[in-house]
C-alpha cells in the first residue's frame, strides 16, 4: 500500500490487534485478559507508591467510567484487588492489590516489559517521541 493510501485508523487499529494477541500470549493459559493484564500492571507498578482510584485508571487507559468499574469488579472478583476507605474523602476508595495479586507481580511486570522491548526493537528514541507526539495529538483531537 502507498504511503499516502494509508489511513491511520487501520493503523492503530492492526497495531493495538497485534498488541493484544501478543498480550494474550504473554500471559497465557487465560491467566489475565489483556486489559486485566495492562490495569494489574498498572496497579502494582504503583503499589505502595501513592493512593491509587478508579478515576486513574480511567484516566491511564482512556476509559469511561462504566468500563473501568466492569473492569476493576472482574480484578476484585478474582482477588486480585480490594477497595479501601480513606480516611479524608468517606466518598471515596482507594484501590490495593491484594497477596494474591503480589504473587503476580512479577509475572505481570516482566511480561509487559518483554512486550514493550518486543514492540519497539529498533525504533530509536527520536522517532519513539515523534510517535508519543503525534498519537498525543490524536488522542486531544478525539478529545474536541
Amino acid at each position: 500500500m502507498k504511503q499516502e493510501e494509508r489511513i491511520a485508523m487501520r493503523s492503530i487499529k492492526r497495531l493495538s490487534n497485534g498488541i493484544s494477541r501478543e498480550m494474550c500470549a504473554a500471559f497465557g493459559s487465560g491467566m489475565f485478559s489483556g486489559a486485566q493484564g495492562r490495569t494489574l500492571h498498572f496497579i502494582l507498578a504503583t503499589h505502595q507508591k501513592e493512593d491509587l482510584f478508579q478515576k486513574d485508571i480511567e484516566e491511564e487507559f482512556g476509559l469511561r467510567p462504566p468500563t473501568a468499574s466492569a473492569l476493576l469488579k472482574e480484578l476484585e472478583q478474582r482477588g486480585l484487588i480490594r477497595k479501601e476507605p480513606v480516611p479524608y474523602d468517606a466518598r471515596r476508595k482507594k484501590i490495593v492489590a491484594t497477596e494474591e495479586a503480589l504473587q503476580y507481580k512479577d509475572c505481570v511486570l516482566s511480561g509487559l516489559e518483554k512486550l514493550e522491548q518486543k514492540l519497539t526493537a529498533g525504533i530509536p528514541d527520536e522517532e519513539m517521541q515523534v510517535f508519543f507526539t503525534v498519537t498525543d495529538k490524536m488522542l486531544k483531537n478525539l478529545a474536541q
